[in-house]
């Protein structure tokens, strides 16, 4: 896929991106293109500062892991909706 469509792998190595998510620069290193990387990070830095705007007090931790259970719990909605639509897609067959 294109930068804009994600998921290519770069075969030749690991990609290094500098992103910044709650304020905080980090450099990521991984196999998609520094483009995805991005993203994904602004997607973490948008449910950080989502929990942080309900939970004001809390340390910067608690906050990573309050973002990381509502994203997982966001991911498992999307896995359930995606069996149901495949179960009705192999009915409809």
């Amino acid at each position: 896929m294109s930068a804009e469509g994600f998921p290519r792998q770069i075969n030749n190595g690991k990609t290094r991106a500098v992103v910044r998510i709650c304020g905080d620069e980090y450099i990521i290193r991984g196999d998609a293109e520094e483009e995805y990387i991005r993203h994904l990070a602004a997607i973490v830095d948008k449910k950080m500062r989502e929990v942080q705007t309900s939970h004001p007090n809390q340390p910067r931790h608690k906050l990573a892991l309050l973002a990381a259970i509502n994203l997982a719990d966001e991911l498992e909605r999307m896995r359930e909706e995606n069996k149901e639509l495949m179960e009705l897609i192999g009915e409809a067959k």
